[in-house]
């Protein structure tokens, strides 16, 4: 059964079909096609638990669901990897209201 989720990383998202069987590994390696980052230095967070999610186990094992947010953290040059930052744009609904803009 198809599903996507969401890969979040600061400003961006990634929205990727996959399937419950598949494992985190596969989908790193349909993110290494999109963002040109080796598997090894992605890591993969399940936003809703802060869980590091495990390339050896499924979607499924991982309890990771349709149109679920996982958070994606690159190694940097200390071999450490990057905190989560994801930046909302509640910053741009809020400027709007301030100012009196319109009314969504």
């Amino acid at each position: 059964m198809a599903m996507y989720i969401r890969v979040k990383r600061n400003k961006t998202t990634y929205f990727i079909q996959c399937d419950p069987t598949e494992t985190i590994l596969d989908i790193k390696q349909k993110l290494q096609n999109l963002i040109d980052q080796p598997v090894n230095d992605q890591r993969l967070i399940l936003v809703a638990t802060g869980e590091v999610l495990d390339d050896s186990k499924t979607l499924a094992d991982q309890k990771v669901e349709n149109d679920c947010i996982v958070a994606l953290t690159l190694r940097k040059d200390d071999n450490e990897f990057e905190d989560v930052n994801i930046i909302r744009p509640d910053d741009f609904y809020q400027s709007r209201d301030a100012d009196g803009g319109l009314n969504w």
